[in-house]
């Protein structure tokens, strides 16, 4: 059953990601973002419901959820028609990150972990919701330097596009941030007193996890400004990418 559910999902969120190339198509796009979020949200409730236990705990599970978490994160702003070209940045990697946590068999029915549930979900779930969290910040910044270039050239299209003004992008990357960064703290506090526990050393997941924080923690901190302002949530979110796909695999 949850493998059947996949299909439906990974069609709604490649329609999206074809859609919202052309600004004549978001409609569409949002739709299928709807449908495509609709049918993972059964797909997590099967697997849910399959097991005894917090089922997303292996990479590829957490891979799954952290998709959701992601269009989920995304439809809060994504349905208004000032902010639908977030999905040109936020739905192609949702569709791709999706297929990987596929392969990886993170659509399955999933398996029980050794760890208990609560831990699971404050160490796991609020780890992964604060990454989601600063990938849509990294969606807005990254629509912050385009309009931004294209304001500087005076493109022709600026007013056709409806795009939010770059103060308002401004302050959403800030409040994402300022939202996003506590539930990182949280999880990642779960984490350390965890292997502090079990006498565990440090790994380099954690360490990548660390400088996460830290980057956005210094964003917090100082508020830069501009271009600037945006840059430096994506060097944030290249942390976060290290973290989820090239060193999850050796945490779990």
């Amino acid at each position: 059953m949850a493998e059947a559910l996949f299909w439906p999902a990974l069609l709604g969120y490649g329609e999206a990601a074809f859609a919202y190339t052309s600004p004549r198509y978001t409609r569409l796009g949002t739709w299928g973002v709807r449908i495509g979020w609709l049918a993972q949200t059964a797909l997590l409730a099967v697997q849910a419901a399959g097991i005894d236990g917090f089922p997303w705990s292996s990479w590829a599970g957490s891979l799954n959820l952290f998709v959701w978490l992601i269009v989920t994160t995304y439809l809060i702003w994504g349905c208004k028609q000032r902010y639908r070209l977030l999905g040109l940045a936020v739905m192609p990697l949702a569709a791709a990150l999706f297929v990987v946590a596929r392969i990886g068999g993170g659509t399955n029915a999933g398996e029980r972990s050794h760890y208990s549930n609560l831990f699971l979900v404050v160490h796991v779930g609020f780890v992964l919701t604060a990454f989601a969290g600063f990938t849509l910040a990294a969606a807005l910044a990254a629509l912050y330097l385009i309009e931004a270039r294209r304001l500087k050239r005076r493109s022709a299209d600026i007013l056709r596009l409806r795009l939010p003004s770059l103060v308002v992008l401004e302050r959403l990357t800030a409040r994402t941030i300022a939202v996003s960064l506590p539930l990182l703290t949280i999880g990642l506090a779960a984490g350390i007193v965890r292997l502090r526990r079990d006498h565990d050393g440090f790994d380099a997941l954690m360490a990548a996890t660390i400088l996460t924080w830290l980057v956005y923690a210094l964003f917090l901190v100082f508020r830069p400004a501009g271009r600037r302002g945006a840059q430096m949530p994506l060097l944030g979110f290249g942390f976060v990418i290290l973290v989820r796909i090239a060193l999850a695999g050796s945490h779990f």
